[in-house]
C-alpha cells in the first residue's frame, strides 16, 4: 500500500464527521487536522496547556489551527496542582494522558463532537508509550493506526505538501527520570536550557535530560553543537542553570520512526519493549485463536508472547508479513 492509499483511508474515516482532535501542533496532530479540514463536516482542535510544554507551544497550535481555518480551544490544566503526577512514577505518561483526555472528552461532547481522535500512528505501537491505553479506554479514534501510517510516512506527506509543524511538542516532564519528583524549578531549568540551544544552533529537536547534578543533551544535529566551539558556550550556559556537569549524547535524535521486521524465508520475529496483557489482548482478537495459555496466544500465522515477542510464519512476502504484524499491533494491549 503506497502513501497516497494510506492517506485516502484516513480521509474516508474523517469524511463528513464532526471531528474533535487532541491537538499539539506536532506532525501527527497537524496532519490529522489538515486532512479533517479538507473532508470533515466540522473540526475542533483541542489543546491542553499543562504548564509543562516547550516555549511557544500554545502559540504554535493557535497559528496552525488558524491556518487550516478550524476552531481551536485551549484548556488550562495546571499539572503542578496534581500531587500524584508530580511524584513522577513509572505510570506518568499514562497519568498525563488520562488527565488530558478527560478534559478533551468533556469539551468535545459539550461542543457536540462525538468523533474524537488523536494522532497516534502505527509506529507509536512499537515504542514504550503506555498512554495509548488511555486512547483505547476512552474509545478515541486512531485513523493513522487504522491506515497503518508510520511517523516517517507522516513526515514525508507533510513535507510533500509544504505543511509546517512543530518538532518540539513533548512534555518537559519526560526529561526527568521516573521516581524523581517533578518540580517547577526543574522544568524551568530544562526549558531555559533547551531554549538556549535551539536559539543558538540550527538544531530543531533538543532534549535536556535532568539527572540531578548532571545534564545530558540530546539533539538532532550533533555537528551543530560541536562546530565553532558552541559546546563550550552551551556547557557554560547550562551550568548557570545549576547543572554541575553537561554531557552530549552522540546518538542523534530522529523522529522519522518506522517499522521494519526481521524477516527470513516466510517467517519473522519482533521483540517489543514492553510486556503484553494476554487476557486483555484476547478480547481484541477476532480471528481464531488456535492455542492459548497464560503466557502466549497462537493464531493462524502469528504468535503473541506475554514477554512482548511477536512471531509470524508462512508469509509469502515481506510486505505480507509486515502488514499482518502491523494489524496485530493494533490489537495488542500492553502492561504498564
Amino acid at each position: 500500500m503506497n502513501l497516497e492509499d494510506k492517506i485516502n483511508i484516513v480521509k474516508d474515516i474523517l469524511k463528513d464527521e464532526k471531528v474533535a482532535i487532541g491537538f499539539s501542533g506536532g506532525a501527527d496532530s497537524t496532519l490529522i487536522a489538515y486532512l479533517a479540514s479538507k473532508v470533515a463536516k466540522d473540526v475542533l482542535a483541542i489543546t491542553i496547556d499543562n504548564h509543562l510544554m516547550p516555549t511557544g507551544f500554545i502559540e504554535n497550535t493557535r497559528k496552525t489551527a488558524e491556518s487550516f481555518g478550524i476552531t481551536h480551544e485551549v484548556i488550562d490544566i495546571n499539572f503542578y496542582d496534581d500531587e500524584y503526577f508530580l511524584k513522577n512514577d513509572s505510570k506518568r505518561c499514562y497519568t498525563c494522558r488520562n488527565l488530558m483526555y478527560d478534559e478533551i472528552e468533556k469539551l468535545a461532547h459539550k461542543k457536540g463532537f462525538d468523533f474524537i481522535c488523536d494522532g497516534n500512528n502505527i509506529s507509536d505501537l512499537v515504542i514504550d508509550r503506555p498512554g495509548i491505553l488511555v486512547t483505547y479506554k476512552k474509545g478515541f479514534k486512531t485513523p493513522f493506526i487504522e491506515a497503518k501510517l508510520t511517523s516517517k510516512d507522516i513526515h514525508e506527506y507533510l513535507k510533500s505538501k509544504n505543511i509546517p509543524y512543530s518538532r518540539s511538542t513533548t512534555c518537559l516532564a519526560t526529561r526527568i527520570p521516573t521516581d524523581t519528583q517533578t518540580t517547577a524549578d526543574k522544568i524551568s531549568c530544562i526549558s531555559k536550557s533547551e531554549d538556549y540551544i535551539l536559539h543558538n544552533t540550527t538544531c530543531e529537536i533538543v532534549k535536556v535530560r535532568d539527572l540531578g547534578k548532571y545534564a545530558i543533551v540530546e539533539v538532532d544535529d550533533v555537528d551543530a553543537i560541536l562546530k565553532d566551539n558552541k559546546y563550550g558556550k552551551i556547557d557554560a550556559e547550562l551550568k548557570k542553570h545549576g547543572f554541575g556537569s553537561v554531557a552530549l549524547n552522540l546518538a542523534e535524535l530522529d523522529d522519522d520512526e518506522y517499522i521494519a521486521i526481521d524477516y527470513d524465508d516466510g517467517s519473522f520475529s519482533y521483540q517489543l519493549p514492553f510486556t503484553i496483557n494476554i487476557e486483555n489482548t484476547k478480547e481484541q482478537i477476532t480471528s481464531k485463536i488456535l492455542k492459548e495459555s497464560n503466557d502466549k496466544l497462537k493464531l493462524e500465522n502469528i504468535t503473541i508472547y506475554e514477554n512482548g515477542l511477536i512471531e509470524g510464519n508462512d508469509f509469502k512476502t515481506y510486505e505480507d508479513a509486515l502488514y499482518n504484524f502491523m494489524d496485530t499491533l493494533a490489537k495488542l494491549r500492553r502492561n504498564i
